[in-house]
């Protein structure tokens, strides 16, 4: 019995010294590193449903947007089903270009009918309920709030799953100077952390790089 409760000290105490070195040293890299490998990289997706189906990605605001925003909705759609495609076993992704067109050329109420008319088995609905890229006139700092719907077309528009992410900020714990990088350039990032968040109900991911990310704004 001694001999295996040895042998587990032995074990782990690599690690073990390494997050307290960390944490007396006050390294954000070191300390990240040593959570990394505490937490592990496997966090499992909460929605599968998604395998093996024919699925549209629509996104619609749910409130008038901005000019220089009006076009948000459609690249988080595009942006979510890329990841969709790139990470759901055996999913199959309706183009990004085939829902706008025919969401363009029709008049439509709910996710169900624009799943149905494009033969969808599954419908990965975002309800844009805010988005904004300021903070102030000279800082970026981006809010979004949203809701995520999985409508299944071939039960009558039953929603199988829904999670709602009422307050998203980007950076979370900090704003960035406008003269740091385009408004373009911060609007395409922000977009691919909100593609990032909402994907990751679907498909496995790595928590380090959250680690990582909050590491780097500490920096």
């Amino acid at each position: 019995m001694c001999g295996k409760k040895w042998a587990l000290c032995v074990k782990w105490a690599p690690l073990w010294a390494g997050l307290l070195w960390a944490v007396s040293a006050g390294c954000v890299g070191a300390l990240t590193t040593a959570a990394y490998l505490l937490r592990g990289t496997d966090v499992p997706a909460e929605f599968t449903g998604l395998k093996g189906k024919k699925v549209a990605v629509v996104c619609q605001p749910m409130v008038a947007m901005q000019v220089r925003n009006s076009t948000v909705a459609r690249d988080l759609a595009r942006q979510l089903s890329t990841l969709l495609q790139q990470n759901v076993s055996r999913i199959q992704v309706i183009s990004s270009q085939k829902v706008e067109n025919w969401m363009d050329q029709n008049q439509w109420d709910d996710f169900l009918q624009i799943g149905q008319a494009l033969q969808a088995d599954m419908v990965v609905g975002v309800e844009l309920e805010q988005f904004n890229l300021y903070q102030s006139q000279t800082l970026y700092q981006g809010q979004a709030s949203l809701t995520v719907k999985v409508i299944d077309c071939q039960a009558g528009g039953k929603v199988v799953f829904e999670r709602a992410l009422p307050q998203v900020r980007y950076p979370p714990n900090h704003s960035i100077p406008t003269w740091e990088k385009p408004e373009a350039q911060f609007r395409r990032e922000f977009i691919a952390h909100l593609a990032d968040l909402i994907g990751r109900y679907f498909y496995g991911y790595d928590p380090y790089r959250d680690f990582a990310q909050d590491a780097t704004f500490l920096q």
